[in-house]
């Protein structure tokens, strides 16, 4: 069984994930990426307390790209400061997804 990643990030509206999303899927980067709308976010920034309302992104690759789809992502991101982490890496429990992840980012 492959080792797969998920990655989570947040953006600052819809067409901006939904850009990067289609480009991690396209470069091999992201068997698949979620999108999940309106969350709302409470953060500190430059000393100040902010809020917005963001959308979610959960970017699922293999753990040999995890870095690659990281920096990709970040790339592609408009924020100075993206959230970009691990949410899982390792070993996934269901091998016919972790083989179905793992063959949509062999390039």
């Amino acid at each position: 069984m492959g080792s797969i990643a998920l990655l989570y990030a947040t953006a600052p509206d819809r067409r901006t994930a939904e850009t990067i999303a289609a480009a991690l899927v396209e470069r091999r980067l992201a068997a698949c990426v979620n999108i999940i709308p309106a969350i709302a976010s409470i953060y500190r920034w430059k000393g100040a307390i902010e809020r917005a309302e963001e959308v979610a992104i959960i970017v699922k690759t293999s753990a040999a790209l995890a870095r690659e789809a990281a920096a990709a992502l970040k790339a592609l991101h408009p924020y100075e400061t993206p959230a970009i982490s691990d949410i899982v890496a390792g070993p996934a429990t269901d091998a016919d997804f972790a083989g179905w992840v793992i063959a949509e980012t062999r390039r």
